[in-house]
Order: structure tokens, then sequence, then C-alpha cells
């Protein structure tokens, strides 16, 4: 009887566990029907992340695989941004593109994907961790050197100069600061920077740190704004303080309202990433690593200077996201 009993739960046991499995198995397969790559990205609000979530789903597409594409409304929601990627990771994808706004808070999940195997390929931003196989990005230092070599030009190299950075956590953002700065530093003597603020968000944020910037030093004959919003916010502070033209200006990236500005001649020029590219190669890399593939680990896509004389040049045209 003990065995007859024994034999019956062992069988009952076998159902629930292949019944189970089953389940989950066809739960997985109902919501994606295909391998399932997961973007979470830095924001969705520019222009910007609109261009590498195209790239992205254009990959998706050419490969035959589910995409969610997901990031806070603002750039500055640290906590938003780790509560997504930990849900991603939740649903079990073949793999995970990140682009970090802070790639410390990120720690704790980043270990906990390594040790299940999705394997995380940073994009715009590395997110500084050994579980990291790859990163698709701009070589943002050397973008950011050029802008200081066109400023320096603008200033006829010399004078006062500000910085107004979109953030000091991300590795772009110090990655643009130090790439500027250390080429002022090293190749302008006359050219001197006096001052460095840092605003994240829309354009009021830099505004304000730019009007901060002149309040305290008049003299400053330039200005250079780490990406779309601080440029813009920039050029909006000398537009209230009536200092368009008296203060030359050099940006990042390439939303609307910049080329606007770019367009007539107001801002001097600004260097120009490829989301596009970014978000494609972010996901065929993340999908190659899924089928173990061996990938680059560090993929360059490129920037370009534009201002208004080349803007709609047929090789610029093709990299603005405005």
């Amino acid at each position: 009887m003990k065995k007859r009993i024994l034999a019956l739960t062992a069988v009952a046991l076998l159902l629930f566990c292949t019944c189970g499995c089953s389940t989950m198995k066809n739960d997985m397969t109902t919501e994606y029907n295909k391998p399932h790559i997961a973007v979470v990205a830095k924001g969705t609000q520019h222009n910007y992340w609109q261009a590498v979530k195209k790239g992205a789903e254009k990959a998706a597409a050419d490969l035959d695989v589910s995409l969610s594409f997901e990031g806070p409304d603002v750039e500055s929601k640290v906590e938003e941004q780790v509560k997504m990627f930990e849900s991603a990771l939740a649903k079990n994808p073949v793999a995970i593109c990140l682009a970090t706004i802070d790639s410390k808070s990120v720690a704790k999940s980043l270990e906990t994907a390594q040790k299940r195997g999705i394997p995380i390929v940073a994009f715009d931003s590395d997110a500084e961790s050994h579980a990291i196989v790859a990163t698709a990005a701009t070589d943002n230092e050397a973008a950011a050197a050029l802008a200081a070599d066109k400023l320096a030009e603008a200033v006829e190299s010399q004078g006062s100069i500000g910085m107004v950075i979109h953030d000091e956590t991300s590795t772009t953002g110090k990655a643009r600061r130090d790439g500027f700065k250390n080429r002022i530093e090293t190749k302008y003597p006359n050219v001197q920077i006096v001052e460095i603020k840092y605003a994240t968000g829309e354009h009021a944020k830099p505004a304000n740190a730019a009007k901060a910037i002149l309040s305290a030093h008049p003299e400053i004959k330039g200005l250079f704004g780490s990406n779309e919003d601080t440029a813009v916010g920039i050029m909006e502070a000398l537009e209230e303080l009536d200092k368009v033209g008296k203060v030359k200006v050099v940006g990042f990236d390439s939303g609307k309202k910049q080329t606007d500005y770019i367009r007539n001649g107001n801002l001097v020029g600004a260097v120009t990433q490829n989301p596009y590219q970014m978000g494609y190669k972010a996901v065929e890399t993340a999908y190659r690593a899924h089928k173990g593939e061996t990938v680059q680990k560090n993929i360059d896509t490129g920037f370009e200077w534009y201002d208004k004389n080349n803007i709609d040049s047929t090789a610029i045209r093709d990299l603005l996201y405005d």
C-alpha cells in the first residue's frame, strides 16, 4: 500500500511540475511569441531617444525578435529607471539594452542579470560593470574635444568661457565635461573656463544655470552646452538677457530648437551623434551575444560637427533628429 501511495504521489508531482513548467512557457510564448529584447533608455521625451528607438525597432524587425522600449519622461528620474530595468529583468528577456542615468544605481540588478546569463549591452552611456558585454556609443570625449576646438575658434582663442553640463553622474556627462575641459586646458592657454554648472532636465533649469554663470562672470565670451536641453537653455537665457550674438555658443545633439538656432546663425554649431545607428547596433549586438557569438566590446557609433554652412548637406541631414 505504501509503495502504491508513493508511486501515485510521484506521478502527481511529475504531472504538477510538467503542467506548471508548460504553463510558464506558454505564458512567455503568449506574451512575446519570439525571442524578446528589452531596451531601457535614459528618457523618451527627446527626439534623440525617438531616433534611438527607430534604430532599435529596425534591428528587431531585421532579426525577427520582439522588442520593448521604455524610459523615464525626464532623464533625472533615477529611481524610475531602476524600476523599469528591474521590471524588464523580471520578464526574463534574452538580452537587455541599457542607457543608464546613474550607473551605480543599477549595479545590483546588473549582477543579477549576469548570474542569470542575460547579456547586457550598454548604449549612449556605459554602466561601468563587468556585466556589460558591449557598449554602443559615441566617443563622447573626442566629440566634446571637437566642440572645444570650435568654441575656441569662435572666441578667437582668448577670453573666459563657461560650461553647462547635463549631469555629473552618467558617463556621457562626465566624458563630455572632461573631453571639453581637457582640450581647452591643453591646447588653448589664453582661454579660461571660469565656471561649470550642472543642470538636468528641460530648458528652464539649464537656462537658469547659464544666467547664473553670466551674472557671476559678465565678461564671458562663450558657453558650451553638453546636450540638447543645455544648448537650448543657454540660448533662451541669452535671449532673455539680450546677449544673443554677444556670447558665442556651441552645443551637442540636434533637436529641432537647436537646429533652428543654428540655421539662423545665433548658435555657432554643434556636434551631432548618430542615435539611429546607436539603437540599431545595441539591439543587433545584444541578439548576437544571446546567440553566443563573439561581440565587439566597444562600438563607436560616430559623430559629426555641423553649423549653418553644412546643416542641410546630405551627410549631416541623415544625422539630425529634429
